[in-house]
């Protein structure tokens, strides 16, 4: 009866301890996105000065943190760096761009948008002649769509989007999601139905405002940022670990040694941590093609390893550990193993020497 009751609280102990050790696996899983503001070029002529695709991204961003399928970048870390690297509003659905703001701000992938769609349908507005029949929306007007002195009926409100999931290390477009609404209520104003988008006193707009999910356009903008989510998150199966794996093969190159304390080029912004060790490797030979000239080959030895104290967006400061000599240029690679299974190599003055010739020196006799 004892070995029973020994053998079962074995049990118990070995679920709780496989439970504790998937629980990190399981949050390491989630990948890390960033959505950059969607371009809202097809619909400038509808909503003016409004920049719908700002608005949208916010409801978007939010609707991802609550379901918790991503970790996604803060709006506000994601609005400074579009400020230093002065974007337009015609840059935000570009590949390059969404991929260069991906390796700055570190993440799996980006996901890029459009508002292809914002107002009424086109049945139930009478413009009378002023506008084309052919125009799907009523244009905006000073701080309300319409057309003046024109009659407009009362109208549902529809709201169409589309992203792309676009990873960043191969730009590769992983999925592609849309997203329709359509207001249940009908108005001849937008803002139809109560309430007013616009933010007290400031002159903004709200879209996460109460105000603005009471209209019929906060309607038809919240349900199609539904659906665009959802389809998000089902995507998410698709985007590879690419921070994981680029964390595990960090490259970069010394900036500065001053006695052993040792800057080099790469930061939080390549998955580093404080106490992450760093290999030094110098080459010591180039291979080329004898027709062409182009190196093909480089030969490194590992003259040293420093552990990192200090870790920022673009570069780290680390303490020499082991080796000497280190010095500007030098390359450096994240180790992966323990620092003791590290092996230096010194290098002579002939090896050294062959750095830049190409190949060694022949013996002197």
């Amino acid at each position: 009866m004892r070995l029973r009751k020994i053998a079962a609280l074995l049990s118990i102990l070995s679920l709780i301890a496989i439970s504790i050790c998937q629980l990190p696996a399981h949050a390491d899983a989630k990948r890390r996105v960033a959505i950059l503001p969607f371009e809202y070029g097809a619909v400038t002529s509808e909503v003016g000065t409004v920049d719908v695709g700002k608005g949208i991204t916010a409801l978007m961003i939010s609707k991802l943190v609550n379901d918790g399928t991503y970790r996604v970048v803060d709006r506000q870390m994601l609005d400074n760096i579009l400020k230093e690297q002065n974007l337009s509003v015609s840059d935000r659905a570009d590949p390059a761009t969404a991929i260069k703001i991906g390796k700055i701000l570190a993440c799996d992938a980006i996901i890029v948008g459009t508002v292809t769609h914002f107002g009424f349908e086109n049945k139930s507005v009478n413009v009378g002649a002023a506008a084309s029949a052919a125009a799907s929306y009523v244009p905006y007007v000073g701080s309300a769509f319409g057309f003046g002195n024109f009659g407009v009926k009362k109208s549902k409100v529809k709201v169409a989007v589309n992203a792309r999931i676009i990873d960043t290390a191969t730009t590769e477009i992983l999925g592609v999601a849309e997203g329709q609404g359509e207001s249940k209520r009908t108005g001849a104003s937008l803002w139809g139905g109560g309430g007013s988008g616009w933010s007290g006193g400031s002159g903004g707009f709200d879209f996460g405002g109460d105000g603005f999910a009471s209209t019929i356009a906060g309607e038809a903008t919240y349900a199609a940022v539904e659906q665009l989510a959802t389809q998000c998150v089902g995507l998410a199966a698709k985007i590879p670990d690419n921070q994981s794996i680029a964390s595990l093969d960090v490259k970069g190159k010394i900036a500065d040694v001053t006695g052993d304390q040792v800057i080099i080029t790469v930061g939080k912004a390549n998955g580093l941590n404080v106490g992450d060790s760093m290999q030094v490797d110098r080459p010591y030979k180039t291979i080329k093609n004898p027709e062409t000239g182009a190196v093909i080959k480089e030969l490194t030895a590992t003259v040293g390893v420093i552990t990192l104290k200090q870790v920022e967006g673009d570069n780290s400061t680390g303490t020499v550990v082991r080796g000497s000599g280190l010095r500007v240029g030098d390359s450096v690679r994240k180790v992966t193993t323990d620092v003791s299974a590290v092996v230096l190599t010194p290098l002579t003055e002939s090896t050294a020497a062959s750095t830049t010739a190409g190949t060694k020196k022949p013996a002197t006799k």
